[in-house]
């Protein structure tokens, strides 16, 4: 079979380290700062196309050929319809149980919203976004230790074996798709490092979720003392008392340094950033 891949960033990487012993793709694209996966495409000889993909720039690179099979594997950018056309079976592997979370970072925001699974999706690509047929499904359990760079890991296990799976069902032509019901689809949008901020008048729960989600090494959920920005990697709950007309975000205590939520105070566990402003009585922002 002819399969090419789209593959960015370590999570890619990763997977066509895994996969090479599998088979050899025709050819890799991935994005110009996506280092490991051209250093791969570099040492195995294979036909590499680095950078932005758009107004036929990648179908130009392939020309006239046409795949069995094209993976896209964390791939940043959207497949345009002349990729799909050379191609019988143009599969994306998405971060999430479909039809929920269509979108970016999928697992960001399946720990944000308490969601006890998330899992890996296999489709087939089509002109929606994560809209197409579903080829495999995986789920994954979410533990209340996880966190974003946890739950890649887990990814990292599955999609490759789901590859192998895809790859049998294609050769042994029992491949069998199913439509997605787009009236449970939900959509999440592309995150940028200034959506970390933590709004103290969230719930501890949520508080939890959101820091734990972006913790070390994602940009991380911050707060700010001042003009200070803190990043913070890891709470916990406390049991240290304060009163109700005590504004939320109030440092309750500096050692530990255990914070004030509208029902539960929080203690910090692990700040990024090291800081000499964090007292008694000063108030997060």
């Amino acid at each position: 079979m002819k399969v090419g891949v789209l593959a960015s960033g370590g999570l890619g990487a990763k997977c066509l380290e895994l996969i090479k012993s599998i088979f050899t793709p025709i050819f890799i694209a991935t994005d110009s700062n996506s280092t490991d996966v051209i250093d791969f495409a570099t040492k195995n000889n294979i036909s590499l196309f680095k950078g932005n993909p758009r107004n036929g720039s990648l179908s130009n690179f392939l020309g006239d050929q046409h795949f069995d099979i094209i993976f896209s594997i964390n791939y940043l950018f959207i497949i345009e319809k002349e990729i799909i056309e050379k191609t019988t079976y143009p599969i994306n592997f998405h971060g999430s149980l479909l039809p929920k979370y269509r979108g970016r970072t999928p697992h960001v925001w399946s720990i944000i919203n308490n969601e006890k699974k998330t899992g890996v999706t296999a489709h087939i690509i089509d002109d929606g976004c994560d809209s197409g047929p579903i080829v495999l499904q995986k789920e994954i359990e979410i533990t209340e230790q996880d966190t974003g760079a946890s739950i890649l890991l887990k990814y990292e296990n599955i999609y490759p074996e789901m590859i192998l799976e895809v790859l049998g069902s294609v050769k042994n032509k029992t491949l069998n798709l199913q439509s997605q019901d787009h009236d449970k689809a939900t959509y999440y949008s592309k995150r940028t490092p200034s959506d970390g901020a933590i709004d103290w008048h969230w719930q501890k729960e949520r508080i939890r979720n959101w820091v734990r989600a972006q913790s070390y090494p994602y940009p991380g959920a911050f707060a700010l003392l001042g003009d200070e920005k803190i990043i913070i990697d890891e709470i916990a709950f406390s049991d240290m008392g304060y009163k109700d007309t005590d504004p939320d975000g109030l440092i309750l205590s500096e050692d530990p340094f255990i914070v004030k939520t509208p029902n539960g105070a929080i203690e910090l566990i692990r700040i990024r950033n090291q800081t000499n402003n964090l007292s008694k009585e000063n108030i997060f922002q």
